[in-house]
């Protein structure tokens, strides 16, 4: 039985020493937003925070965890914004990466991203490149997430 802090709760949890976040979180924890879908760190659609730094769940030994683990259940007070901004700008299509992207878009928005437009999109884009979407193209996604830094830093939406 190992311990892990989960979204501000702690658990016991039985994982093995090969056994990897994702799995954990989604068969011992019943949460299911961290979705495995390349199992090899490419895709993003299993991020999470670790004392909140993104990190792909799927890389992740859940034996070597040693700090607060946020998943997107975790984020849903504070990122109230950031999915209405995503469902506003239509930045999901099937909704797999979904819960990725906002799970790295929290981290950036925690970090504070530059909200002048050309530089702002150019760092967010760069940034969030680890998560991959077949469906949007992006520009959705880049603009979900200008609009809350814009909306946090104080500055008029547009």
């Amino acid at each position: 039985m190992l311990r892990l802090h989960v979204n501000g709760i702690d658990h016991e949890v039985r994982a093995g020493p090969d056994d990897m976040l994702v799995a954990t979180l989604r068969e011992e924890l019943g949460l299911t937003g961290a979705k495995e879908a390349c199992g090899r760190g490419e895709c993003g659609a299993c991020t999470v925070l670790i004392d909140g730094v993104a990190v792909m769940s799927c890389l992740t030994y859940v034996a070597r965890v040693r700090g607060d683990v946020t998943t997107v259940e975790g984020l849903s007070d504070e990122c109230a914004d950031l999915r209405e901004a995503f469902a506003d700008t239509g930045a999901f299509q099937c909704g797999f990466c979904t819960s990725g992207q906002i799970v790295h878009a929290a981290a950036l928005l925690r970090e504070g991203l530059p909200v002048d437009d050309d530089e702002a999109r150019h760092v967010l884009r760069h940034r969030l490149s680890g998560n991959l979407c077949r469906c949007t193209g992006y520009a959705a996604i880049v603009e979900a997430v200008m609009r809350v830094a814009r909306r946090r830093a104080g500055a008029v939406a547009r």
